[in-house]
């Protein structure tokens, strides 16, 4: 009985001694994460609006200058000036869309994420 008893007082005091308390959440924390995380959302939102505009302009760029390239390639055997010239303006053409493709691409990529507290 003695045992029962020692070990029953034995993890009432461990239990007391790491017993956690809840600390209380004030509200004006929450509404300033609330926000932080509202501002961080329009921003992934606004990136994503603006990139995508970008991101088709530079496809439809690259698919028309590598279609020209494709065109200049088979004019090549008939009119070899005109099927040279077509080949450097449409491999430019293409290139310069590419580079906008990229440039969409980097405004989509955030980075690393940022700790909010």
């Amino acid at each position: 009985m003695k045992r029962i008893l020692f070990l029953w007082l034995f993890l009432g005091l461990v239990n007391f001694a790491n017993g956690q308390t809840a600390t209380p959440i004030t509200q004006d924390s929450l509404q300033r994460s609330i926000m932080v995380l509202e501002k961080r959302v329009f921003e992934i939102e606004n990136n994503l609006y603006s990139s995508q505009k970008q991101l088709k302009n530079g496809i439809l760029i690259a698919t028309l200058g590598y279609t020209v390239t494709i065109i200049g390639g088979q004019l090549l055997g008939t009119r070899p000036a005109l099927g040279e010239t077509l080949l450097y303006v449409g491999g430019g053409i293409g290139i310069t869309g590419t580079v906008v493709l990229v440039r969409g691409f980097n405004k989509i990529s955030l980075g690393p994420p940022k700790k909010v507290y």
